[in-house]
């Protein structure tokens, strides 16, 4: 998404570009609600059917699609285990020989597959069909089917938004929402990624295919991994894009640092924004410490009342975390950071809703976030790196802060180990994605040994709708044609200092 969120999985989970203000739905903080109480809980009636139907796609547009439902366990380690439901619409194939299904993964973990399809990427889900059907798939935990209840209402009162401050919070607030929703009757402990890998599977079988192709984003790609390494065999070939390693749910502090030095390198471009801001990193620094040290106050408002916000430098970095995934919220930070040096906090005020949109936590991206965890040695390198670093480790917050809040959960370091891929593989990246920076995505691209490469100058996170040439990419790809390497450019951003 191109829009500002402060949640570290919901600016990954979605897909949407409209930009009318700097709000974003936070759709990793709230799933929906279902039955509990029973191993084939009862769906309500309102939810939607399996069969065809009208999609209603990206600007009004519509399209023939069916949608499925199939049951998995909720938990495959329990035999007593309840069963689930998980959905997808699958968009027919135009193809009169199609090629294996293109199964879409979306980011976050929390992102929905049909929402992604009902955004900006729908033309590229049209145009797949042209080679074989394309499944919107929606995640254990995700979409209409969402089994996880959204947490309940905080109780306690609302934190100082210092690194302190929200770390505390969160840690009581998932340790407090977990068990109510274990007593609710949730296998909290099903919802990890080699389960989510194991439902890939559940679904080929059920949609009578031999092999899936794979496409995805971010979360997306770390699922991928996971199905590459339990089902293989099962797989065909797989496009990829903002990449996220098997270690990499927390990002390394230094490797967002160098990011941020290349942002800084491209204020040169306009002499009026570089004489303003002779040096981006240190300016963000200098506000981080003096609004950590002293937290100021603003008011906002929560179910419908005014609440009082105390934002410390944490908070802004947590802001400055969210800005930087898309070149298109990048350009704000320069008059932000000018703006809150010279102690002008008015221009927090279209970020309030947002602030107050942390306060909250969802089942489904927690439980996945702490399943995948972080290696010692790689937790050890973050928290060293984090003590100079620019953003601290705000950019993945609440990770790594909360683990340990939840004990038994950690998949453990063989889910966590590279591995050797030999699929024919499509990767994309935009070189100005600061949620998942070129650093990182080299050490998964290099497990990849039938790989090509499409790199895309001044792109961000959301690369897959950046460049009007990468449709035509993919086609190309899952069609079955030997890639090779692209390089495609967009115009560099242009900053904004008012």
């Amino acid at each position: 998404m191109t829009q500002a969120s402060l949640h570290r999985r919901a600016i990954l989970a979605g897909a949407a570009l409209t930009l009318p203000a700097l709000a974003l739905p936070v759709s990793a903080l709230a799933q929906n609600a279902a039955p509990h109480a029973a191993p084939h809980a009862a769906p309500p009636a309102d939810l939607p059917k399996a069969g065809p139907f009208r999609f209603k796609g990206w600007r009004g547009q519509e399209v023939d699609a069916e949608r499925g439902v199939f049951e998995v366990p909720e938990d495959r380690r329990d035999p007593g285990s309840r069963r689930i439901k998980l959905s997808y619409v699958r968009f027919p194939s135009t193809a009169a020989r199609p090629g294996p299904p293109i199964v879409y993964l979306a980011g976050g973990p929390g992102g929905s597959g049909v929402g992604a399809a009902a955004g900006p990427r729908f033309p590229i889900f049209m145009a797949l069909r042209e080679v074989a059907d394309v499944i919107a798939f929606d995640q254990r935990g995700t979409g209409a089917f969402g089994a996880i209840p959204p947490g309940p209402a905080p109780t306690a009162p609302l934190p100082t938004f210092t690194h302190d401050g929200l770390t505390r919070y969160f840690r009581d607030d998932l340790q407090r929402a977990w068990v109510g929703w274990t007593r609710a009757g949730v296998a909290m402990r099903g919802y990890n990624t080699e389960q989510s890998a194991d439902d890939l599977d559940d679904l080929r079988r059920h949609l009578g295919a031999e092999k899936i192709d794979l496409w995805g984003i971010s979360y997306g790609s770390h699922l991928a991994l996971s199905v590459l390494k339990r089902h293989g065999d099962r797989v065909g070939r797989v496009a990829l894009a903002s990449l996220e390693g098997q270690d990499q749910t927390v990002k390394r502090p230094a490797r967002i640092d160098a990011y941020l030095a290349r942002v800084d390198a491209l204020l040169d471009a306009d002499p009026v924004v570089r004489a303003a801001i002779p040096d981006f990193p240190a300016l963000m620094r200098r506000v981080h410490a003096r609004l950590e040290a002293a937290p100021v106050s603003l008011t906002a408002r929560l179910d419908g009342a005014p609440v009082e916000l105390r934002l410390g430098g944490f908070a802004i970095q947590l802001m400055a975390g969210g800005l930087i995934a898309n070149p298109r919220t990048l350009v704000m930070l320069p008059a932000l950071y000018l703006a809150l040096d010279a102690g002008k906090t008015d221009v927090l005020a279209p970020f309030l809703d947002e602030f107050v949109g942390l306060l909250g936590v969802g089942g489904m991206s927690s439980a996945m976030d702490l399943a995948s965890g972080i290696s010692p040695g790689k937790l050890a390198v973050v928290r060293r790196e984090a003590r100079q670093a620019v953003l601290g480790d705000a950019l993945n917050f609440p990770m790594p802060h909360v683990l340990g809040a939840i004990p038994g959960v950690d998949l453990g370091d063989g889910f966590r180990e590279p591995i050797r891929i030999d699929h024919p593989a499509l990767l994309l990246a935009g070189t100005l994605d600061g949620r998942t920076p070129l650093e990182e995505q080299e050490e998964v691209a290099a497990q990849f040994r039938r790989k090509a490469r499409v790199i895309v100058e001044n792109a961000g996170h959301n690369v897959f709708e950046a460049h009007p040439d990468v449709q035509a990419l993919l086609v190309r790809f899952f069609g079955g044609e030997v890639m090779s390497d692209v390089r495609l450019s967009l115009p560099p951003p242009k900053f904004q200092l008012g």
